[in-house]
């Protein structure tokens, strides 16, 4: 018996909200979101270090896949309820978990954007 073969999509993937904004618009979106005082916080050596202690504390592994990666460039401290701004929600370790950065910019993202985060 033959290999089954997949069936490619006929549905192409949707393009996110941002990426369907024109160039000066994504521009000025960045920049709006880089004026806020809080993204300075990611900047710090007490972000940096809390950061380390969470991808440690959770093993280097993905709370959502699982994936465990060495190459701590590619995991994210992310916070589960998003801080918005509030001073003691970044700063909360047990706030924050390991995610990848593939399910950090996608499935969280889309579970944020429908209001279930």
């Amino acid at each position: 018996m033959g290999r089954l073969k997949s069936l490619p999509s006929r549905i192409g993937a949707l393009p996110s909200r941002l990426q369907a904004l024109p160039a000066g618009d994504r521009q000025a979106f960045d920049r709006r979101r880089d004026e806020q005082g809080w993204r300075k916080w990611y900047k710090t050596a007490r972000w940096q270090k809390l950061r380390m202690a969470v991808l440690l504390a959770d093993l280097f592994t993905c709370r959502m896949c699982g994936r465990v990666e060495a190459d701590t460039s590619k995991l994210v401290a992310d916070h589960r309820r998003p801080h918005r701004g509030d001073e003691q929600l970044f700063w909360d370790e047990s706030n924050l978990q390991c995610l990848c950065k593939p399910c950090h910019d996608g499935a969280k993202q889309r579970a944020e954007a429908r209001g279930e985060a």
